[in-house]
Order: C-alpha cells, then sequence, then structure tokens
C-alpha cells in the first residue's frame, strides 16, 4: 500500500505508486509537470481542458501554485568530482 500525501487541498498528490511519484493531479496519471509543459509551450487553459476533460480549472491553478512556491525555496548547488 502506498503512503500518498496530498497539497493544495488535495489537487496535487504524490504517490510513489503513480507516475513513479512525480506530483500529479488528483491521483490520475496527469502529471503537474506536463500541464506546466502545455502552459509554457504557449497552450491556452481552455486547450488543455479539452485535451484533458478529466481536469478542471482549479487543477492547472493548483500546477501554478506549486511550481511557484517551489520557486520560493532557496536551493545551493554542490560542485560534484
Amino acid at each position: 500500500m502506498s503512503a500518498a500525501i496530498s497539497f493544495l487541498e488535495g489537487r496535487i498528490t504524490i504517490d510513489p505508486d503513480i507516475c513513479n511519484g512525480k506530483p500529479t493531479i488528483r491521483g490520475k496519471r496527469i502529471t503537474a509537470q506536463t500541464i506546466l509543459e502545455y502552459l509554457a509551450a504557449g497552450d491556452s487553459e481552455e486547450e488543455i481542458l479539452f485535451q484533458y476533460p478529466s481536469l478542471e480549472p482549479e487543477d492547472i491553478k493548483a500546477c501554478l501554485t506549486c511550481a511557484a512556491r517551489l520557486m520560493n525555496d532557496r536551493y545551493e548547488l554542490s560542485r560534484v568530482a
């Protein structure tokens, strides 16, 4: 049995048994990364919702919020070798 966790009122879930543990939308096999890549490529919210009819506009907003929160963290680079 997996130990799934969720964020943003359950809109973003992480389950090691789904999509190799990548953040997905409500436990579906649609990763947040996929939605962000569509947005980065210039696709509109309407186009994404047409391609993925099981999604809701709030799911796309949750992907953006999740990405924004990740960018708010501080990262340090370490030299390897």
